[in-house]
């Protein structure tokens, strides 16, 4: 695809939408952006009823099997009307929609933990993150950097090119650097003379997707112990991260410049519209 892109320019290979936090999501052709980012995306969140707080597969002691479910809304979302159920394939294979009255049971046995399926976030979330590579167990809580009103961990979007995911396969070639570990909202494919850790030069600066998205790069996206989880048929494999954290260590502007392993950057929206696979995707100067 990126052989006849314009020089400078990529392209969305891409789009992928994840209707309840930490669970496997749906893979898009095409998806509306709002200023919350993809529509649908992150729209449900769990609820520890002990605690009041968001599970995340961040702390995968305690909720590292929700990797093992996958969540897809049961017809697309439409803008301006109500979002419609979403159906979650348990870990077991048994399917229920939100709509089901004993859900938030069989949540809970898969679980075991007591929780609830909600739309709607702690006005103050606490959500557990482990530090993967810490020497000891080190817990850290990242719920004031919340997205307001929704159960993304910051920004509105996340992305990431393949030129990153080819460049982590060649510095850890017994690793499997795929899509799925990551979690982004859109894939981008650079033009061919695009090599390595692309994205880290687009924080500060916007990218136009299509005809009608553009997105304001505000930070490189910090790496958990998500991308060393087992999921699907990936295996766990902690020197994924490791390898990120040698090769691309960068200071995240939302924690005040802290250096931390990243692959990915975050977005937040200055336009939405539609986006599709196959879109143009423009990097512009910061004064643009």
């Amino acid at each position: 695809m990126s052989s006849n892109l314009p020089n400078g320019s990529g392209a969305v290979v891409s789009l992928w939408r994840y209707p309840v936090k930490s669970m496997l999501g749906e893979e898009l052709t095409t998806a509306a952006v709002t200023d919350g980012g993809l529509l649908g995306d992150r729209a449900y969140g769990l609820i520890d009823q002990a605690t009041g707080n968001v599970a995340s597969a961040k702390l995968p002691r305690k909720w590292g099997k929700l990797l093992g479910c996958r969540s897809a809304f049961v017809e697309p979302p439409v803008l301006g009307k109500p979002l419609p159920p979403v159906q979650i394939t348990l870990s077991d294979g048994t399917i229920v929609t939100s709509e089901h009255e004993q859900i938030d049971v069989f949540l809970s046995q898969m679980l075991q933990r007591d929780v609830t399926l909600a739309t709607q976030r702690p006005k103050e979330p606490s959500v557990e993150r482990l530090d993967a590579l810490a020497a000891e167990e080190t817990i850290l809580d990242i719920g004031a950097l919340m997205m307001e009103g929704r159960f993304s961990d910051y920004a509105a979007v996340h992305l990431m090119t393949t030129a990153t995911l080819d460049r982590l396969n060649e510095l850890y070639p017994q690793g499997r650097f795929e899509v799925r570990r990551f979690r982004p909202n859109i894939v981008v494919t650079p033009a061919p003379d695009q090599k390595g850790f692309v994205e880290n030069d687009w924080v500060g600066k916007t990218v136009a997707i299509g005809d009608q998205v553009r997105l304001r790069i505000t930070d490189p996206c910090p790496r958990c112990a998500i991308t060393t989880l087992a999921q699907s048929d990936l295996p766990e494999d902690l020197g994924v991260l490791r390898a990120i954290a040698q090769h691309n260590q960068l200071g995240i502007p939302a924690l005040e410049g802290e250096k931390l392993p990243s692959a990915g950057v975050y977005a937040f929206v200055l336009q939405g519209g539609t986006v599709h696979q196959g879109d143009t995707v423009r990097v512009e100067p910061p004064d643009q």
